[in-house]
């Protein structure tokens, strides 16, 4: 079975929508899943369902925690310490305007979203790399310039991709700094009589009269979790959007968001897990999983440089049909390469 791949361009948006199956030998889910790294909300919703399973809403419940450590100077990060600690791979990014970057006296590159007038610069260093020569120029020069040139401090919020006691070595570790253990915020919810769209998964850009596009369900999805009126009534003054057609009422829906700093890990076993859902028969058809990063993250997928001026979107969904069939929608914002 191959991938059907389509990219749409909406106004300040690129949206690219690709169908496969979970069994393929070239199905790309999982490196998607475990390629985007920062992800700030995680989204659920099942058809046809109204009490979530034992082994989801033990999923749920288990995506934390994740740390908050504030002020935390930079040159943190590059002791050899912390690298061999906590870092088993990975590079520091740091997306600069132009005169905290010259300050900084490191070497790197325009953003390629600047424009003509460049005011905003990547500095990239690998840290694996730099753990391995103390003694090198390099590792100096950035000590050097994290100490004394520029001592930056951010906020940061940390997660570890395995549970265990590197977490109570992380509280220990940044103790003198304050750190905070915190745990995602979980919403659960029903939604009765919910008009869905009538999807065929071998239909990415719908039929007419026979079944909803990809892009249709997107923004569907979108009013769903937003808490929208779907009705399109005329004394409505919010929201004059209403569900696409063909659709159908389901009797009711579970919903579910998680809110947070949720690791790729985590998220490849809620997907997982939903993939199992329909390991014994069920009335929904289909069901989603809806990932969305944080705004401000200098990445979105793997390296690629996220833009933040204009919008700072970088998503993706997942619609997990019953035959293991799947769409895979991605979107980003202006200032984004397309997504992979």
């Amino acid at each position: 079975m191959a991938t059907l791949r389509r990219l749409r361009e909406v106004p300040r948006h690129l949206l690219v929508c690709e169908k496969s199956n979970f069994g393929h030998d070239k199905s790309r889910h999982r490196h998607l899943v475990e390629t985007h790294y920062h992800n700030y909300r995680v989204s659920f919703l099942i058809p046809e369902c109204g009490i979530l399973s034992k082994e989801l809403k033990n999923l749920v419940m288990e995506t934390g925690p994740y740390y908050f450590v504030k002020n935390l100077p930079l040159h943190e990060l590059i002791t050899h310490e912390f690298i061999n600690t906590f870092v088993k791979k990975g590079k520091l990014i740091l997306s600069l305007d132009k005169d905290t970057y010259e300050e900084t006296g490191l070497q790197g590159r325009p953003s390629q979203y600047s424009g003509r007038k460049i005011m905003k610069f990547i500095v990239s260093i690998d840290l694996m790399d730099l753990s391995l020569n103390l003694d090198s120029k390099k590792y100096e020069r950035v000590s050097w310039s994290f100490k004394e040139k520029k001592p930056l401090k951010f906020d940061f919020l940390l997660a570890w991709h395995h549970t265990g006691a590197e977490e109570s070595r992380m509280m220990s570790y940044f103790a003198s700094y304050g750190i905070q253990e915190r745990q995602p915020r979980v919403a659960l919810s029903t939604a009765s009589e919910l008009q869905c769209p009538v999807l065929r998964s071998g239909e990415l850009g719908g039929a007419p009269e026979a079944a909803c596009s990809a892009p249709e369900l997107l923004d569907w999805l979108g009013a769903v979790f937003s808490n929208a009126q779907l009705n399109n009534e005329p004394n409505n003054f919010v929201s004059t959007y209403c569900c696409p057609q063909p659709s159908t009422v389901v009797a009711k829906a579970y919903l579910c968001t998680i809110t947070g700093f949720i690791v790729p890990e985590k998220i490849r076993l809620l997907l997982e897990q939903l993939c199992r859902y329909f390991d014994e028969p069920k009335l929904a058809p289909w069901v989603t999983l809806s990932v969305q990063g944080f705004a401000d993250s200098p990445v979105s997928w793997r390296e690629n440089e996220h833009g933040f001026r204009k919008g700072g979107e970088h998503l993706y969904n997942f619609v997990i049909f019953n035959n293991q069939d799947y769409w895979l929608q991605m979107a980003v914002g202006a200032n984004d390469d397309c997504p992979p």
